[in-house]
C-alpha cells in the first residue's frame, strides 16, 4: 500500500469510531425511545439513524444502498420506521444524540480549541468530497452544516465514512461479490468470526450457498477460508476502496493530515476506551 493509501485508511479508521457512537451510546438510545422506536435491540434506530438522510426511503433503495443487509431484514424495519417518526424529526434526535454523546465522551473537550481545530479540517474534507453515484454521501453532504464544532466533526465525519462506505459497494460490485458473498468473503480472510456477521441477517442456508458459489470460483477453501485467490480478490476490493475514498484527503497537505490525526487521537481513545463499540466488528477495522 503507497503511503499515501496508508494515510487515507489511517482517516478511516479514526474516523470511523467517531462516527459509529450514534448507533451505541446511551444517549443515542434514549433519543430514538422517545422517537417511539423500540430500543431492546440496536436495529430500529440504526436504520432510522443512517438511511433519513435519504429521506423517506422505501425498503429497496435502503437495500441497494447499504448493500450488506438481508433485504428480509430491511424490509422488517424499512419503510416502517417512518411512521414512528418522519425522517426531518430523526434528523434532529440524531443531532441531540450526537450532542449528548459526544458530550458525556469528550466532556470539556467539546467546546475547546483542539476539537474545533480537528472539525474545521474534517469538513474541510468533507467538502472537497466529489459525491457523485454516492447516494449517502450525497444525502449527508446536503444536509446544513451545524454551529456547534463536535456535531460538525460528526457530521464530516459521516460524510467521510459514508462516501468511502459508496465507493466500497462499487469495488465489490467491480469484483463479483453480491451482499452476502461479500461478507462471506470478508469472513473468510478473517476480518471477523462468520458468527458477527449474522448480524446482518442472512440465513444459514444463504450464508452456505454463497460459499458454495464463491468455492465454486477458487476464492474459498472447503472449510470455508479464503484461498489465495481469494485473499487477492478482497486486497484488491481494498485497494480500490481506498482509492476511491483518497479524493477528499487531498484538500489537506501532508501537515494538515499529520495534524489532524494529532488532534483526534485521543478522541479516538476516548470512544475506544469507552466499551461503547463493539470489539469484533463488521468493518474489519485493524484486521485489512
Amino acid at each position: 500500500m503507497s503511503d499515501d493509501l496508508g494515510s487515507v485508511r489511517r482517516m478511516w479508521h479514526l474516523l470511523e469510531p467517531l462516527h459509529a457512537v450514534v448507533y451505541y451510546a446511551p444517549e443515542a438510545f434514549e433519543e430514538a425511545g422517545a422517537l417511539g422506536y423500540a430500543t431492546d435491540e440496536r436495529w430500529p434506530s440504526y436504520f432510522a439513524w443512517r438511511a433519513a438522510p435519504l429521506g423517506a426511503a422505501g425498503a429497496e433503495q435502503v437495500t441497494a444502498t447499504f448493500h450488506s443487509f438481508s433485504p428480509a431484514m430491511i424490509g422488517a424495519h424499512v419503510p416502517a420506521g417512518w411512521s414512528v417518526a418522519a425522517p426531518d424529526a430523526v434528523l434532529a434526535a440524531r443531532s441531540r444524540a450526537v450532542d449528548r454523546a459526544y458530550r458525556a465522551l469528550f466532556g470539556d473537550r467539546v467546546e475547546g480549541p483542539e476539537l474545533a481545530e480537528a472539525a474545521a479540517l474534517v469538513r474541510r474534507a468533507a467538502q472537497a468530497a466529489d459525491v457523485t453515484g454516492r447516494p449517502l454521501a450525497a444525502a449527508n453532504a446536503a444536509l446544513p452544516w451545524p454551529d456547534a464544532p463536535h456535531l460538525t466533526l460528526w457530521q464530516a465525519s459521516t460524510v467521510l465514512r459514508e462516501h468511502r462506505g459508496d465507493g466500497h459497494v462499487a469495488a465489490l460490485i467491480a469484483a463479483g461479490l453480491d451482499p452476502v458473498e461479500s461478507l462471506v468473503s470478508f469472513a473468510a480472510i478473517g476480518a471477523a468470526r462468520p458468527e458477527v456477521f449474522a448480524s446482518r441477517g442472512w440465513s444459514a442456508q444463504e450464508w452456505e450457498a454463497a460459499r458454495g458459489r464463491l468455492a465454486g470460483r477458487g476464492l474459498l477453501e472447503a472449510d470455508g477460508t479464503a484461498t489465495d485467490a481469494g485473499r487477492a480478490l478482497r486486497a484488491e476490493v481494498e485497494r480500490r476502496t481506498d482509492e476511491a475514498a483518497s479524493g477528499p484527503w487531498g484538500a489537506l497537505g501532508t501537515e494538515e493530515r499529520e495534524r489532524l490525526a494529532e488532534l483526534l487521537g485521543p478522541l479516538w481513545i476516548e470512544v475506544i476506551g469507552s466499551g461503547l463499540l463493539p470489539s469484533e466488528n463488521t468493518l474489519g477495522i485493524g484486521k485489512v
